[in-house]
């Protein structure tokens, strides 16, 4: 019986796992749940509410296991479906991996959601101070880009093959440019990196539908 996956148009952390399902060749009914910019995850889809308590997706049914959170998701996935490997093998380096998937999700997301107002209808009354904040968080941002660019120089990779580390923080990329955060010019290392997993299929169908997302649900956000 095929996995079912309950993901989202314009979910950062549903699309980690559906580049995951193909990288690794596994089957799965996918599930897009409604979502608008005005009204967000509303209704929230039955599915989801009874599997996750905090009513978010992704949520991954595997015959009569339910999970949610994409970490817990992800690592599940390796367990069950070791082959191919998506966590380097060496403990150390699987440990520095799972750092790499948290530093996307939790230290440079932070930064990515103060640009999240672009994609919105906008508010006239708000956008100076949104833009304001913006603006501090794209320094941040080019800070990340910065200390990426150097951890990813001379490497094709975060490690030796492609790993959940690149599945991440791609994903955190990908929505700060986007929203039209801070290029990638100036760091040709993540640069490189960003167009080489850009061109693997399982990315570049996720980019695909996430520009499409984005012409139906964020007209105004522009090219």
């Amino acid at each position: 019986m095929a996995m079912t996956l309950y993901s989202g148009p314009l979910s950062l952390f549903s699309r980690k796992v559906e580049i995951a399902l193909v990288e690794k060749g596994l089957a799965c009914e996918r599930v897009l749940v409604p979502f608008s910019q005005t009204e967000g995850y509303a209704p929230k889809h039955p599915a989801v509410l009874a599997a996750n308590p905090k009513a978010q997706v992704p949520v991954l049914v595997d015959g009569a296991l339910t999970l949610f959170d994409s970490t817990v998701i992800l690592e599940y996935l390796e367990d069950a479906y070791p082959v191919p490997p998506l966590y380097p093998r060496d403990p150390a380096d699987r440990a520095r991996c799972r750092l790499v998937e948290l530093a996307a999700d939790e230290v440079v997301m932070p930064d990515v959601r103060p640009l999240m107002h672009r994609s919105e209808p906008p508010d006239p009354a708000r956008l100076e101070a949104q833009e304001a904040a913006a603006r501090t968080a794209e320094d941040a941002l080019r800070r990340h880009w910065r200390r990426l660019d150097g951890q990813l120089a001379g490497r094709e990779f975060f490690f030796d093959a492609l790993t959940v580390a690149d599945i991440a923080m791609f994903m955190t990329v990908l929505f700060a440019l986007r929203l039209h955060g801070p290029r990638l010019d100036e760091c040709p290392a993540l640069a490189g990196w960003y167009e080489r997993l850009s061109a693997r299929p399982a990315f570049a169908r996720v980019l695909g539908e996430v520009a499409a997302a984005d012409r139906e649900l964020s007209p105004h956000l522009g090219g």
